[in-house]
Order: structure tokens, then C-alpha cells, then sequence
């Protein structure tokens, strides 16, 4: 009669347990936490003594062996971690849990959800590894190729990613952050003069000297558009003069661990402006952090209006910012004969955040193509991946 009363008592505690964890939460004496546990395995004895066995918990899909096991284990010891939350570990408490397995084993419900937590998890993670192992990627056209995994923080795809090559004005993301970094007014008119040309490659530019325009319209064009003589401008009036801005560019590569790069001048007209993929990866991850960067990276166009001069739309020079279906966070090109053409892009492909660095592509549309082809091969390998799920 005693133990049919006590089977009684255990098993409706037993159910409040499984049924409702948050009771175990709620319960902020130990000892009465622990009391409640092992009444639950009291009873689980004592129904399988009785020839009532009870049903083990259901299975997950797609077990994987010893890993799996690890994170199920991992999320058992967090969650009773979590019930004994209210007062500081000791001794005495480890002594209480070192029964987990056996407690877990009587709670179904409750195993129930911690497995599917981990395999949700898991299948998370085989959809990132997807698009590591799925397929081989196109041919690419550039002879320099980085596709960085910004979740898992390593390549999807790498093709000489540490060459050393010119990088022309991808360099102008390093020449923002540097004025930026420097807290300059944004609303300080500055003119473009005679210092601001460069001698040598006299590339052309929409902007004339005399013009005068603000400092933050000087690093849009100079981002937007890679306009040279916005670029050298914001160099001229940086404290100290171009000289002190190309050494505080040098000096934040080096902090921002990119010991393969060197910067030569502040619009990436110089050849001897060098990094490698690898590094630009790094230089990418630092300008996210500017918002100011984002937004003037990825504007479509912008109207400059000054008094004297007609109406001036300069375009992105990125023309995937215009396309609806990529989502861009930051962009910048860069073309010199020695660097080829360029390109750096942080985008979101099927909601999967990446870098991409293009390097040395020769011909006018390769590189647009590169970043084509890449998104392409991820939207496939994704599609796929989610079918082999579902089968």
C-alpha cells in the first residue's frame, strides 16, 4: 500500500516536472530542486519494477555520432546549470549533479526538446558546411579570388589569396576610415587645387580644381563614384597634410594586422599601393564598422549642385548596387593598368553575410561577372542543400 501510495505521489510529481520546466525554475532551494529530480527517478524505478516501462525519448534527425552526442550532453549540462542558477556553484551542488544522465533519462519531454534544439543547430551548421563541400566554384576570371565566410570566419573559396598586388582604389576605403577616424567636420567646405592632381597617370575626373564642396561630399564621391580628386583632397586637409594621412594609413594596417600592405598614396593611383586578399579581407571587416562607409559605398548616385557650375551626377561605380537582387553592405572598385580591375564587396547571399575580394580581372566586366558567378554557385549550393534536408 505504501509504495502504491508513494508510485502516486512521485508520479504526479514526476508529471509536473516533465510538463512544466519552468516549475524546476521557479524552485529556488536546491534541495527541494534536487528532492523533486529524484522522486522523478524514484518513480521511473518503480514503474519499470512494475512491468510499465517508459518510452524512450524520440529521435532526432540526422544524428551525427560522437559530435553529436558532445552538444547533446553540452546542452544537458547548460540546462541544469540553469535550474541551480539562483545561488553560487560549491561543492555540494556539483555533488548534486553529477546524476545528470540519469536524471535526464527519466524527464522524455524534456530530452525531447533539448534534442531538438541541437539538431536545429545542426542542421544549421551542415547548411553552412553546404556550401563549403557542394561543389567546385565556376571558373573564375580574376587572377586573385577571396570568398569570406563572415559566420563561420573562413574562406568559402580562396585563389592566391596571399599575392601581393597593387590595389588601386580599393585603396580609398583605408583613405575614409583614416579621415574618419580623425573626427574631422563633415560640414567644412574644402576646394579642390592644383595639389590634388596627379602628375603622373592624369586620369581624368568630372571635378574641376576651384571647385569647393564639404568634406562629406568629398568622401562620397571619393567612395561612390572613386573620384581621385575628392580622395587626394581629403588627404590634403588631413591634420598634418598627405604626408601624416598616408602614415596614419600605414600605421591602421599594420594595427588591423595587414603586414602584406602598403600604402603609397591616398587614391590608389600609385601601383606601389599593395595588399593581398587576405589583407583586404581584414581592411573590408574594419570599414563595416563605419556607418557613414555603408551608406556612401552603396548610394546609386549622387547631384552635385555649386553655385557657378551645372548640375554633376556621378553613378556608382559598382554596378551591382543598382541591382535589386544582390544586398550589398559595402563596395568599392579600383582600376589602374599594373592592378587590373578590382573589386570589394561585403553582401548578404541567401542571408548568408561573405566578403568578396576581386582582384587582377582583365576585361571591362569580369569582375562583375566574378561576383555574379559567386552568388550564383551559393544560391545553388543552398537550393540543394535544403533539398537533401528535406529528403
Amino acid at each position: 500500500m505504501f509504495c502504491a501510495i508513494f508510485l502516486d505521489l512521485s508520479g504526479y510529481l514526476g508529471m509536473l516536472v516533465c510538463r512544466d520546466v519552468t516549475f524546476l525554475r521557479t524552485m529556488r532551494n536546491k534541495h527541494i530542486t534536487f528532492l523533486l529530480l529524484s522522486l522523478t527517478l524514484c518513480h521511473s524505478i518503480l514503474v519499470q519494477a512494475s512491468g510499465d516501462v517508459l518510452p524512450p525519448p524520440a529521435q532526432t534527425d540526422e544524428l551525427s555520432a560522437a559530435e553529436e552526442q558532445h552538444q547533446i550532453a553540452m546542452g544537458e549540462q547548460d540546462l541544469l546549470d540553469e535550474l541551480f542558477a539562483a545561488e553560487p556553484r560549491n561543492s555540494q551542488r556539483a555533488d548534486s549533479a553529477q546524476n545528470y544522465e540519469e536524471l535526464i533519462s527519466v524527464m522524455p519531454q524534456l530530452g525531447l526538446a533539448l534534442n531538438n534544439q541541437h539538431a536545429t543547430k545542426q542542421q544549421t551548421q551542415k547548411s553552412d558546411r553546404a556550401l563549403l563541400k557542394f561543389s567546385s566554384m565556376p571558373r573564375m576570371r580574376s587572377a586573385i579570388v577571396l570568398i569570406y565566410d563572415e559566420n563561420g570566419k573562413k574562406p568559402l573559396h580562396s585563389k592566391n589569396a596571399d599575392v601581393v598586388a597593387p590595389i588601386a582604389s580599393i585603396t580609398k576605403l583605408m583613405t575614409a576610415m583614416v579621415v574618419l577616424d580623425a573626427k574631422l567636420p563633415l560640414d567644412e567646405e574644402i576646394s579642390i587645387s592644383q595639389e590634388d592632381i596627379n602628375r603622373q597617370k592624369r586620369t581624368r575626373s568630372r571635378t574641376r580644381t576651384g571647385m569647393t564642396m564639404t568634406r562629406g561630399e568629398l568622401l562620397k564621391l571619393a567612395l561612390m563614384a572613386s573620384d581621385n580628386l575628392s580622395a587626394a583632397a581629403l588627404a590634403r586637409t588631413y591634420p598634418g597634410g598627405t604626408e601624416a594621412a598616408l602614415l596614419q594609413m600605414n600605421a591602421k594596417a599594420r594595427e588591423l594586422g595587414m603586414y602584406s600592405s602598403r600604402f603609397m598614396d591616398p587614391t590608389g593611383l600609385h601601383s606601389g599601393n599593395v595588399s593581398t586578399a587576405n589583407d583586404l579581407v581584414k581592411m573590408v571587416r574594419a570599414a563595416q564598422g563605419y556607418e557613414l562607409i555603408h551608406r556612401f559605398s552603396t548610394s546609386t548616385s549622387h547631384t552635385l549642385e555649386l553655385a557657378g557650375h551645372r548640375p554633376l551626377r556621378f553613378h556608382n561605380t559598382n554596378p551591382l548596387v543598382r541591382n535589386a537582387s544582390w544586398d550589398i553592405g559595402l563596395s568599392k572598385t579600383g582600376y589602374i593598368s599594373e592592378a587590373g580591375r578590382c573589386l570589394v564587396m561585403e553582401a548578404k547571399i541567401t542571408d548568408h553575410p561573405v566578403i568578396i575580394v576581386l582582384l587582377d580581372s582583365w576585361g571591362r566586366n569580369s569582375r562583375v561577372g566574378d561576383a555574379n558567378r559567386v552568388k550564383k554557385w551559393m544560391e545553388t549550393a543552398s537550393v540543394r542543400g535544403q533539398k537533401s534536408k528535406s529528403m
